[in-house]
């Protein structure tokens, strides 16, 4: 309430206070503050508050009810119409991008086999909240003090370690940018590397909000085949700045790339020279063989710019990624992530770093793991006898991916007639038509009588 400037305060309290209540800024039923307390807040003499009460409560607009205090009246007056401005505010030109509905308002599938998502069932809560609650107590990281734009340094020790031996990376606590997940982590890299007109190369099917997020930057998106063995390297644009790659799990197909692409897919990126931004998506979820390396420990130039996040391993409202950057780009990324969003939750990133460090999240990992592996093989075995099917081999992830021969518009839209959530692989960008299966946020007991419906529409 704005009372500087000359003018009967008396007056300007009443007719800010009548505007709220007709605005509907003070709804209906609402309860001012006592005199006393809205004098002091103000800074004005009681008698001023006093007087405008009355006045407001004479025309109706309060009522007072004694013992209780003063409430907003049911004055039902229509609130004056806003002018639509001749020269509205728009976004930039060029601006095309749209929100899409978050998965939490979305009605849940019965059968779901939506992408992207962790069996929640499986999560240690009860341990989880305890750590939380115990970071939130006074005194626990100077809750009073902005925190590091980097990360919880606690947290970045952790990484290190847990990269370590997870994906065994070589990696040095100050290495580690933390992240509000995978996409911010892409959103800070393109920040600091793109340039609008230059040419981005993304894998072709491939994450659309990655391609989404680099172009609203100027980048120029190109898409490039995968084959059986990863992101097709002769096909790389010569021009191409940076290239985005799944190499351990390709999304959406599953695939891993071979060795003999990643060593290529190194060269050529030193040749240009090019950045690699290795999103090593799904690698937590092993169903065979152990992984290649990571094209993070095969760099010896200084070209692969790793990004991880907890989103599958742990929870996606967990909101917490990391990336791990050549020295060049380390205090970049930092202060273009103090510049968008300063610094994450510290409490949450103290409490990580304590579940990793005491070994709660290798065993949530362990534990998820073999879930994860029964229903892949659940899935698996439902789509391998049908001929018009032909599986993507996969030893990693939540999905499955399988190609057709037909259109598979139509079956997705039967399959959701009938409470059964699949995807159109045709919505990640490929030629190829086919569908995709996740299985991690499916309800065991109702995986097979989905997949059941899925495979007799097919």
């Amino acid at each position: 309430m704005e009372l500087s400037g000359r003018g009967d305060r008396t007056v300007r309290i009443y007719r800010a206070l009548r505007q709220a209540i007709v605005d509907g800024r003070l709804p209906v039923g609402h309860r001012l503050p006592a005199t006393r307390v809205l004098a002091a807040d103000l800074g004005v003499a009681r008698n001023s508050v006093t007087a405008a009460y009355e006045r407001l409560v004479a025309e109706g607009y309060l009522t007072a009810r004694t013992g209780a205090g003063t409430f907003v009246a049911d004055v039902r007056s229509e609130p004056a119409t806003r002018r639509a401005p001749a020269d509205p505010l728009r976004p930039r030109a060029g601006w095309t991008y749209s929100a899409t509905p978050a998965s939490a308002t979305e009605p849940v599938p019965r059968y779901d086999f939506r992408t992207g998502m962790p069996d929640a069932s499986l999560f240690p809560f009860e341990t989880w909240r305890r750590l939380v609650a115990a970071e939130l107590r006074v005194g626990a990281n100077h809750p009073g003090r902005y925190g590091d734009p980097a990360g919880h340094p606690a947290l970045r020790a952790a990484i290190s370690r847990y990269v370590g031996y997870s994906r065994s990376l070589r990696v040095r606590p100050e290495e580690v940018v933390v992240t509000n997940g995978a996409q911010h982590a892409l959103d800070l890299i393109g920040r600091v590397l793109v340039s609008p007109g230059d040419v981005v190369a993304v894998e072709d099917p491939g994450y659309p909000p990655a391609r989404q997020v680099l172009a609203s930057l100027g980048a120029r998106v190109v898409g490039v085949p995968v084959d059986a063995d990863g992101l097709v390297v002769d096909a790389l644009p010569d021009r191409a700045r940076v290239v985005c790659t799944t190499p351990s799990h390709q999304f959406p197909l599953g695939g891993a790339m071979s060795l003999t692409r990643r060593h290529a897919l190194l060269a050529w990126a030193v040749q240009r020279p090019a950045a690699i931004v290795e999103d090593d998506y799904d690698s937590e979820f092993r169903h065979s063989a152990r992984p290649l390396e990571p094209l993070h420990s095969l760099d010896t130039a200084g070209r692969v710019i790793y990004v991880g996040t907890f989103s599958k391993s742990m929870l996606p409202s967990l909101r917490t990624g990391f990336v791990l950057a050549p020295a060049p780009l380390r205090a970049a990324l930092i202060a273009a992530r103090q510049l968008g969003d300063s610094y994450g939750q510290v409490a949450v990133q103290a409490a990580l770093a304590r579940f990793i460090d005491e070994g709660l999240l290798a065993r949530h990992v362990r534990r998820a793991g073999r879930a994860y592996r029964d229903r892949q093989a659940r899935v698996v075995a439902a789509l391998s006898g049908l001929p018009q099917l032909s599986l993507v081999p996969a030893a990693a992830g939540l999905h499955v991916a399988a190609l057709t021969s037909g259109p598979a518009g139509p079956v997705v839209a039967a399959a959701r007639n009938r409470g059964v959530a699949v995807e159109d692989l045709g919505h990640y960008g490929s030629d190829s038509t086919g569908f995709v299966l996740g299985f991690g946020a499916v309800d065991p007991a109702l995986l097979d009588e989905g997949l059941s419906i899925f495979t007799s529409l097919v």
